[in-house]
């Protein structure tokens, strides 16, 4: 990891590192999580004090970007999804209208991430997403096909080509095990199946409109079901 000395003002010099760090990181492109180097040794590379290293390091864990582990070390992690989150709990305290927005917005997102996926599908993609389906295909407890199912969505997402809906979605993914859970109680894990097995068709095949298509109808359906799964329960 290649950095250089900074000079400037404490708050401009904590956003510089933040900059440094997070393009630095970016260039390093490993498939594992990495430990940054000791505080220390940051310091000494950009020239500043181990007060700026650790407030950048402080804020690039809020962004989801680092985990500081005491004892341990600073490592890399991939959870930029976290911030927006946390957010969305804050912004909606009621649980059920939680369920209910997610579900609106991947209504709205997640047709055209099933086109795109389509369109820009490519054999690496491809692979993947035939993977997550087989996961969920093999899945047999409730749990496995819930995370099945997310990772199927997340691989979409992933074919897309699109980071920020690989982002917007992931933020979702606690809300999408809630209501993962009540759907596939109501209408079981077979459905999803089925659904899955329509969008990777035509996704796999290049077909964006019945992609998009696909998807729609399969969002709907759980739509329906976390609704009719709510009237049975009064």
């Amino acid at each position: 990891m290649t950095l250089s000395p900074l000079q400037d003002d404490r708050s401009s010099l904590v956003e510089k590192v933040c900059r440094q760090l997070t393009l630095a990181i970016r260039q390093e492109k490993s498939g594992s999580p990495d430990l940054l180097p000791p505080e220390r040794e940051l310091a000494v590379q950009f020239g500043v004090s181990r007060p700026v290293v650790r407030e950048a390091m402080k804020r690039l864990e809020l962004q989801g970007l680092l985990e500081v582990r005491h004892g341990i070390g600073t490592r890399v992690v991939n959870r930029l999804h976290a911030p927006l989150n946390g957010s969305i709990t804050l912004l909606i305290d009621d649980a059920h209208a939680r369920l209910n927005q997610s579900l609106e917005v991947r209504a709205a997102l997640e047709p055209e991430v099933a086109r795109l996926a389509a369109e820009r599908i490519t054999a690496a993609t491809r692979k993947q997403q035939r993977a997550a389906h087989r996961k969920l295909v093999e899945a047999k407890e409730l749990g496995e096909a819930i995370e099945a199912d997310i990772e199927f969505h997340r691989a979409l997402a992933q074919a897309s080509g699109n980071e920020i809906f690989e982002l917007v979605l992931n933020s979702m993914a606690d809300l999408g095990r809630v209501s993962r859970q009540a759907t596939m109680s109501v209408a079981g894990a077979e459905v999803a199946r089925t659904h899955h097995a329509r969008i990777l068709e035509a996704v796999v095949q290049g077909h964006a409109k019945a992609a998009e298509l696909a998807m729609r109808q399969h969002i709907q359906a759980a739509i329906t079901d976390l609704t009719h799964g709510r009237t049975r329960k009064k």
